[in-house]
Protein backbone atom coordinates (compact mmCIF):
# COMPACT_ATOMS: atom_id res chain seq x y z
CA UNK A 1 0.00 0.00 0.00
CA UNK A 2 2.75 2.61 0.97
CA UNK A 3 5.15 1.34 -2.02
CA UNK A 4 1.34 2.54 -4.61
CA UNK A 5 1.15 5.61 -2.78
CA UNK A 6 4.86 6.42 -3.03
CA UNK A 7 4.78 5.39 -7.30
CA UNK A 8 1.32 7.99 -6.99
CA UNK A 9 3.35 10.89 -5.06
CA UNK A 10 6.29 10.66 -7.53
CA UNK A 11 4.13 10.72 -10.61
CA UNK A 12 2.59 13.89 -8.88
CA UNK A 13 6.17 15.39 -8.80
CA UNK A 14 7.18 14.25 -12.08
CA UNK A 15 3.84 15.78 -13.68
CA UNK A 16 4.76 19.14 -11.58
CA UNK A 17 7.99 19.37 -12.87
CA UNK A 18 7.22 18.63 -16.50
CA UNK A 19 4.78 21.01 -16.02
CA UNK A 20 6.62 23.48 -14.68
CA UNK A 21 9.46 22.96 -17.09
CA UNK A 22 6.71 23.22 -19.99
CA UNK A 23 5.63 26.49 -19.28
CA UNK A 24 9.04 27.86 -18.62
CA UNK A 25 10.19 26.19 -22.14
CA UNK A 26 7.16 27.88 -24.05
CA UNK A 27 6.90 31.58 -22.69
CA UNK A 28 10.96 31.90 -22.84
CA UNK A 29 10.23 30.67 -26.34
CA UNK A 30 7.60 33.00 -27.42
CA UNK A 31 9.41 35.50 -25.83
CA UNK A 32 12.98 34.42 -27.63
CA UNK A 33 11.22 34.73 -30.97
CA UNK A 34 10.20 38.13 -29.69
CA UNK A 35 13.38 38.91 -29.48
CA UNK A 36 14.17 37.72 -32.39
CA UNK A 37 11.79 40.05 -34.38
CA UNK A 38 13.34 43.22 -32.69
CA UNK A 39 16.37 42.30 -34.06
CA UNK A 40 15.84 41.98 -37.25
CA UNK A 41 13.06 44.53 -37.55
CA UNK A 42 15.31 47.16 -39.00
CA UNK A 43 16.82 44.38 -41.33
CA UNK A 44 13.26 43.33 -42.69
CA UNK A 45 11.81 46.67 -43.35
CA UNK A 46 15.39 47.97 -45.09
CA UNK A 47 14.63 44.93 -47.56
CA UNK A 48 11.26 45.98 -48.20
CA UNK A 49 12.50 49.75 -48.70
CA UNK A 50 15.26 48.54 -50.76
CA UNK A 51 12.67 46.80 -53.55
CA UNK A 52 11.78 50.41 -54.20
CA UNK A 53 12.66 51.10 -57.69
CA UNK A 54 14.05 54.16 -59.47
CA UNK A 55 14.13 54.01 -62.99
CA UNK A 56 15.81 56.20 -65.18
CA UNK A 57 14.50 56.84 -68.66
CA UNK A 58 17.01 57.67 -71.26
CA UNK A 59 16.22 59.50 -74.25
CA UNK A 60 16.87 57.44 -77.75
CA UNK A 61 19.59 60.11 -78.54
CA UNK A 62 21.68 58.86 -75.42
CA UNK A 63 25.19 57.16 -76.47
CA UNK A 64 26.37 54.03 -75.05
CA UNK A 65 29.33 56.23 -74.04
CA UNK A 66 27.16 58.36 -72.04
CA UNK A 67 24.83 55.43 -70.76
CA UNK A 68 28.17 53.19 -69.22
CA UNK A 69 29.17 57.00 -67.53
CA UNK A 70 25.79 57.25 -65.80
CA UNK A 71 25.78 53.50 -64.65
CA UNK A 72 29.20 53.75 -63.29
CA UNK A 73 28.85 57.35 -61.55
CA UNK A 74 25.86 55.43 -59.87
CA UNK A 75 26.86 52.68 -58.79
CA UNK A 76 29.61 54.52 -56.86
CA UNK A 77 27.12 56.64 -55.19
CA UNK A 78 26.62 56.49 -51.25
CA UNK A 79 22.73 55.83 -51.69
CA UNK A 80 23.00 53.22 -54.72
CA UNK A 81 22.66 49.28 -53.48
CA UNK A 82 22.35 48.57 -57.38
CA UNK A 83 21.99 49.16 -60.74
CA UNK A 84 20.61 47.44 -64.02
CA UNK A 85 20.28 48.40 -67.47
CA UNK A 86 16.72 47.67 -69.17
CA UNK A 87 16.82 48.31 -73.16
CA UNK A 88 13.51 48.91 -74.92
CA UNK A 89 13.66 45.45 -76.68
CA UNK A 90 13.54 43.76 -72.80
CA UNK A 91 11.05 46.24 -71.81
CA UNK A 92 8.93 44.85 -74.72
CA UNK A 93 9.21 41.43 -73.72
CA UNK A 94 8.67 42.02 -70.48
CA UNK A 95 4.98 43.54 -70.95
CA UNK A 96 4.46 40.67 -73.96
CA UNK A 97 5.13 37.95 -70.64
CA UNK A 98 2.89 39.92 -68.58
CA UNK A 99 -0.09 40.22 -70.71
CA UNK A 100 0.43 37.48 -73.06
CA UNK A 101 -0.14 39.90 -76.02
CA UNK A 102 2.32 41.76 -78.31
CA UNK A 103 1.48 45.10 -78.44
CA UNK A 104 3.85 45.82 -80.84
CA UNK A 105 2.35 44.30 -83.35
CA UNK A 106 -0.72 46.18 -82.97
CA UNK A 107 1.40 49.74 -83.31
CA UNK A 108 4.09 48.78 -85.62
CA UNK A 109 6.71 49.81 -83.66
CA UNK A 110 8.20 49.92 -79.87
CA UNK A 111 7.13 53.28 -78.04
CA UNK A 112 9.18 52.02 -75.26
CA UNK A 113 12.70 53.72 -73.98
CA UNK A 114 16.01 52.74 -72.82
CA UNK A 115 16.11 52.77 -68.78
CA UNK A 116 18.22 52.34 -65.93
CA UNK A 117 16.57 50.63 -63.03
CA UNK A 118 18.04 51.97 -59.32
CA UNK A 119 17.58 49.94 -56.24
CA UNK A 120 18.34 52.79 -53.67
CA UNK A 121 20.14 51.81 -50.08
CA UNK A 122 17.63 51.66 -46.99
CA UNK A 123 18.49 54.79 -45.81
CA UNK A 124 18.22 56.83 -48.23
CA UNK A 125 14.29 55.67 -49.16
CA UNK A 126 12.81 58.45 -48.23
CA UNK A 127 10.51 61.47 -50.23
CA UNK A 128 13.33 64.12 -49.73
CA UNK A 129 15.92 62.40 -50.47
CA UNK A 130 14.23 60.10 -53.73
CA UNK A 131 13.81 63.96 -54.72
CA UNK A 132 16.78 65.14 -54.85
CA UNK A 133 18.40 61.78 -56.22
CA UNK A 134 16.12 62.27 -59.25
CA UNK A 135 17.02 66.34 -59.66
CA UNK A 136 20.81 65.33 -59.93
CA UNK A 137 19.43 62.07 -62.60
CA UNK A 138 17.58 64.94 -64.63
CA UNK A 139 20.57 67.60 -65.02
CA UNK A 140 22.12 64.77 -67.71
CA UNK A 141 20.92 66.23 -70.99
CA UNK A 142 20.54 62.35 -72.19
CA UNK A 143 18.22 61.40 -68.99
CA UNK A 144 14.43 61.90 -70.31
CA UNK A 145 12.65 61.12 -67.20
CA UNK A 146 12.62 59.93 -63.91
CA UNK A 147 10.00 57.97 -62.18
CA UNK A 148 9.51 56.29 -58.56
CA UNK A 149 6.13 55.35 -56.72
CA UNK A 150 6.07 57.99 -54.53
CA UNK A 151 3.01 57.02 -52.57
CA UNK A 152 4.25 53.60 -51.79
CA UNK A 153 7.36 55.15 -50.13
CA UNK A 154 5.71 57.41 -47.92
CA UNK A 155 3.32 54.53 -46.84
CA UNK A 156 6.13 52.75 -46.26
CA UNK A 157 8.20 54.89 -44.49
CA UNK A 158 4.77 55.20 -42.55
CA UNK A 159 4.04 51.79 -41.49
CA UNK A 160 8.02 51.03 -40.50
CA UNK A 161 7.46 54.05 -37.46
CA UNK A 162 4.20 52.57 -36.60
CA UNK A 163 5.45 48.82 -36.65
CA UNK A 164 8.57 50.06 -34.96
CA UNK A 165 6.34 51.67 -32.23
CA UNK A 166 4.15 48.72 -31.72
CA UNK A 167 6.74 45.89 -31.38
CA UNK A 168 8.59 47.81 -28.42
CA UNK A 169 5.02 47.82 -26.62
CA UNK A 170 4.36 44.54 -27.13
CA UNK A 171 8.01 43.35 -26.37
CA UNK A 172 7.58 45.05 -23.22
CA UNK A 173 3.94 43.71 -22.64
CA UNK A 174 5.12 40.41 -23.32
CA UNK A 175 8.00 40.52 -20.61
CA UNK A 176 6.00 41.27 -18.17
CA UNK A 177 3.22 38.76 -18.34
CA UNK A 178 6.59 36.41 -19.14
CA UNK A 179 7.24 37.01 -15.75
CA UNK A 180 3.93 36.59 -14.37
CA UNK A 181 3.12 33.45 -16.03
CA UNK A 182 6.61 31.71 -15.07
CA UNK A 183 6.15 33.27 -11.48
CA UNK A 184 2.78 31.48 -11.70
CA UNK A 185 4.05 28.18 -12.60
CA UNK A 186 6.88 28.46 -9.69
CA UNK A 187 4.59 29.62 -6.91
CA UNK A 188 1.90 26.41 -7.79
CA UNK A 189 4.54 24.04 -7.69
CA UNK A 190 6.04 25.46 -4.15
CA UNK A 191 2.16 25.80 -2.94
CA UNK A 192 2.26 21.83 -3.22
CA UNK A 193 4.90 21.77 -0.96
CA UNK A 194 3.68 23.88 1.80
CA UNK A 195 3.26 21.45 4.25
CA UNK A 196 6.90 20.23 4.08
CA UNK A 197 8.30 23.67 4.72
CA UNK A 198 6.38 24.23 7.36
CA UNK A 199 7.32 20.99 8.88
CA UNK A 200 10.63 21.57 8.15
CA UNK A 201 10.68 24.93 9.49
CA UNK A 202 8.68 23.60 13.19
CA UNK A 203 11.64 21.39 13.71
CA UNK A 204 14.15 24.24 13.52
CA UNK A 205 15.37 24.52 10.23
CA UNK A 206 16.61 27.90 9.14
CA UNK A 207 14.56 29.64 6.81
CA UNK A 208 18.00 29.85 4.09
CA UNK A 209 18.36 26.25 4.69
CA UNK A 210 14.29 25.30 3.68
CA UNK A 211 14.64 27.78 1.37
CA UNK A 212 18.23 26.44 -0.82
CA UNK A 213 16.94 23.00 -2.19
CA UNK A 214 13.72 24.69 -3.47
CA UNK A 215 15.64 27.30 -5.39
CA UNK A 216 17.77 25.18 -6.55
CA UNK A 217 15.55 22.77 -8.26
CA UNK A 218 13.62 25.64 -9.91
CA UNK A 219 16.60 26.87 -11.33
CA UNK A 220 17.34 23.46 -12.79
CA UNK A 221 13.90 23.45 -13.80
CA UNK A 222 14.63 26.65 -15.45
CA UNK A 223 17.41 26.13 -17.25
CA UNK A 224 16.46 22.92 -19.09
CA UNK A 225 12.97 24.88 -19.71
CA UNK A 226 15.10 27.67 -21.34
CA UNK A 227 17.61 25.05 -23.13
CA UNK A 228 14.46 23.33 -24.75
CA UNK A 229 13.33 26.88 -25.85
CA UNK A 230 16.38 27.80 -27.45
CA UNK A 231 16.40 24.63 -29.54
CA UNK A 232 12.83 25.67 -30.66
CA UNK A 233 14.24 29.13 -31.01
CA UNK A 234 17.33 27.96 -33.13
CA UNK A 235 15.25 25.67 -35.37
CA UNK A 236 12.73 28.48 -36.19
CA UNK A 237 15.88 30.88 -37.09
CA UNK A 238 17.04 28.25 -39.31
CA UNK A 239 14.43 27.36 -41.39
CA UNK A 240 13.44 31.20 -41.54
CA UNK A 241 16.67 31.85 -42.68
CA UNK A 242 16.51 28.84 -45.51
CA UNK A 243 13.11 30.17 -46.37
CA UNK A 244 14.25 33.76 -46.81
CA UNK A 245 17.93 33.86 -47.62
CA UNK A 246 17.78 37.54 -48.78
CA UNK A 247 17.49 38.48 -45.50
CA UNK A 248 20.92 37.18 -43.87
CA UNK A 249 19.20 36.29 -40.59
CA UNK A 250 22.05 34.07 -39.15
CA UNK A 251 24.53 37.75 -40.21
CA UNK A 252 23.92 39.15 -36.52
CA UNK A 253 25.49 36.31 -34.64
CA UNK A 254 26.80 39.01 -31.75
CA UNK A 255 23.65 40.03 -31.39
CA UNK A 256 21.67 36.42 -31.89
CA UNK A 257 24.53 34.93 -28.90
CA UNK A 258 23.70 37.88 -26.86
CA UNK A 259 19.53 36.97 -27.38
CA UNK A 260 19.99 33.42 -26.38
CA UNK A 261 22.06 33.64 -23.66
CA UNK A 262 19.72 36.46 -22.28
CA UNK A 263 16.90 33.74 -22.94
CA UNK A 264 19.00 31.29 -20.93
CA UNK A 265 19.74 33.50 -18.03
CA UNK A 266 16.20 35.37 -17.92
CA UNK A 267 14.91 31.65 -17.41
CA UNK A 268 17.96 31.31 -14.71
CA UNK A 269 16.86 34.87 -13.32
CA UNK A 270 13.00 34.34 -13.38
CA UNK A 271 12.72 31.28 -11.11
CA UNK A 272 15.31 32.05 -8.77
CA UNK A 273 13.50 35.11 -7.89
CA UNK A 274 10.00 33.42 -7.94
CA UNK A 275 11.05 30.61 -5.83
CA UNK A 276 12.64 32.74 -3.59
CA UNK A 277 9.49 34.94 -2.50
CA UNK A 278 7.44 32.17 -3.37
CA UNK A 279 9.00 30.05 -0.26
CA UNK A 280 9.41 32.99 1.26
CA UNK A 281 5.59 33.97 1.88
CA UNK A 282 5.31 30.32 3.06
CA UNK A 283 7.89 30.97 5.63
CA UNK A 284 6.13 33.50 7.05
CA UNK A 285 2.65 31.68 7.01
CA UNK A 286 1.06 30.54 10.24
CA UNK A 287 0.17 26.85 10.48
CA UNK A 288 -3.90 27.04 10.23
CA UNK A 289 -3.52 29.81 7.29
CA UNK A 290 -1.96 26.46 5.15
CA UNK A 291 -5.34 25.51 4.64
CA UNK A 292 -6.59 28.68 2.72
Amino acid sequence: MSSSFDKYQKRRLISSYFSVVLSIGLVLFLLGLLGMLVINAKKVSDHFKEQVVLTIYLKDSAKDVEIKQLEKSLALSEYVKSTEFVSKEQAAESIKAENGEDFMEFLGYNPLQNSIDVHVKADFVTEERLQVISEEALTKSFVDEVRYDNDLVTLMNNNVKKISFWILVISGLFTVIAVLLINSSIRLSVYSKRFTIKTMQMVGATKQFIRRPFVWKSVRLGMIGAILALIGMAVVLYYVNQTFPELNLMNNTVLLVVLFVGVFMLGIIITWISTFIATQRFLNLKTDQLYY
